[in-house]
């Protein structure tokens, strides 16, 4: 039994650098220290606990949970601090050694904080506490909220691709997932809330399944029948494990949205192969007509990582071309940054820095400009949109089914509420369409 007398009157605070899958896990993480009597620190309030969950997607990753961690024990200097997250697994001792930190958390571990943080008194080094990857098993499901309208639930955890450039796997350990059941009363709890949008998170979402003999296909039909919950989206999905079967069922879905978030990587099937991805272009090609052909007007966002280890001009320009040919609506743009221990170090052709940034400034145009001309299109169309709450006297904005983001009037009783509004030109910076309220 764990003594949370301790806890009573305590104050925490958090700080989530990495994806959506790691802000779910921190809402879980403190919502444990809340049932102990943890508050939330307010604004300026020095905390008694802390709590960070790192990233280590980049070497820039890994820079920024450092900083971080200085600047959170200097801020608050009496607090118990823990770290947590991908960074604390891959490198824990590096993380204890940093002063101030009072214990590391590896994947396996951190659904255990409260039994770690023992009797809160702060310890002259940091004490680390991870397994080997062999023995990261467990799921530890988290549905986060925040601040804002949608939840995003964790239906999955851990990858098993072993991708050249990525050191995700190594952080998380194998695929493994909740059951179907155990989700679908995670999201109608969401909806008892008062949830009206879930996204649902993983780190390689479409192996759900692997754990209980279920699949991907299972989980959003059942999903599409949980009452309350209006809209659901689909985080990242790789291109070989988004079936015809899963794009047929969203575009005659009640609650599923038009909306793909699709890893491509590279455009050029050299690259693709040096990265050890499980797919090549024409499988990509195909996903993408296939979307179209059944929801002509759905979102499609792709991740591309540029300046890979082996990725000539020529290979570059291979990918442009692809992506230019591609009816697809933006594009997030990485830099290949080397992971020690991974496969890529072993291959040739190393690309520059300056050549890195060059090569993302130029796909970040063209995805602008797929961007403005995908807006553009839905100008003076009436579509429904989910607001979202924001400070009074600023404009409110929300999104629309197929996430075109929309800015309108401020209107408190507008929050958290599906409402339909006409789309008209571009707000002031061009991020977003103004809408004007229909009904």
């Amino acid at each position: 039994m764990i003594d949370t007398t301790v806890f009573q009157d305590k104050t925490a605070v958090y700080y989530t650098l990495g994806c959506k899958l790691n802000f779910s896990e921190t809402s879980t993480l403190g919502k444990a220290l809340r049932e102990a009597g943890v508050r939330t620190a307010r604004k300026g309030e020095r905390a008694d606990i802390c709590v960070i969950n790192t990233c280590s997607v980049t070497e820039m990753a890994d820079k920024k949970c450092r900083q971080v961690i200085h600047r959170m024990v200097k801020q608050h200097p009496d607090a118990f601090v823990v770290v947590t997250g991908c960074y604390a697994q891959l490198k824990p001792e590096d993380m204890a050694k940093i002063e101030g930190v009072d214990i590391v958390l590896g994947a396996e571990q951190k659904k255990d904080l409260l039994r770690y943080l023992g009797d809160l008194q702060k310890k002259n080094r940091g004490e680390a506490y991870t397994s080997a990857l062999k023995d990261i098993r467990s799921f530890s499901p988290s549905c986060s909220r925040g601040d804002r309208t949608r939840f995003f639930l964790k239906v999955q955890d851990g990858c098993d691709y072993y991708c050249s450039y990525c050191t995700i796997p190594f952080a998380r350990g194998k695929s493994r997932n909740g059951t179907i059941a155990s989700v679908v009363q995670q999201a109608r709890d969401a909806a008892a809330e008062g949830g009206k949008e879930i996204v649902l998170t993983g780190v390689n979402i479409g192996d759900f399944g692997k754990s209980t003999d279920e699949t991907f296909f299972d989980l959003v039909q059942a999903l599409d029948e949980v009452e309350g919950i209006q809209r659901y989206r689909i985080s990242s999905i790789e291109p070989n494990l988004l079936t015809d079967e899963i794009i047929g069922f969203v575009a005659q879905s009640r609650r599923f949205m038009p909306h793909f978030h699709i890893p491509l990587q590279s455009g050029s099937d050299e690259v693709l192969r040096l990265m050890r991805r499980k797919y090549d272009t024409s499988l990509f090609a195909s996903k993408i007509r296939k979307i179209r052909e059944v929801m002509p007007d759905a979102f499609i966002g792709v991740d591309v990582i540029v300046g890979t280890r082996g990725e000539t001009g020529e290979l570059f320009e291979q990918t442009c071309r692809f992506i230019a040919e591609m009816d697809v609506t933006r594009l997030h743009v990485f830099s290949y940054s080397e992971r020690p221990g991974t496969r890529a170090l072993n291959i040739d052709h190393i690309v520059s820095p300056d050549e890195k940034h060059r090569r993302s400034q130029r796909l970040l145009q063209l995805s602008e400009g797929k961007a403005a001309a995908f807006y553009a299109r839905h100008i003076g169309k009436s579509m429904k949109v989910l607001m979202e709450k924001s400070k009074p006297g600023a404009p409110m904005h929300g999104f629309t089914e197929n996430y075109i983001r929309i800015e309108t009037d401020h209107n408190e009783a507008l929050d958290n509420r599906i409402v339909t509004l006409q789309l008209n030109g571009f707000n002031e910076d061009g991020t977003a369409l103004w809408g004007t309220i229909v009904s």
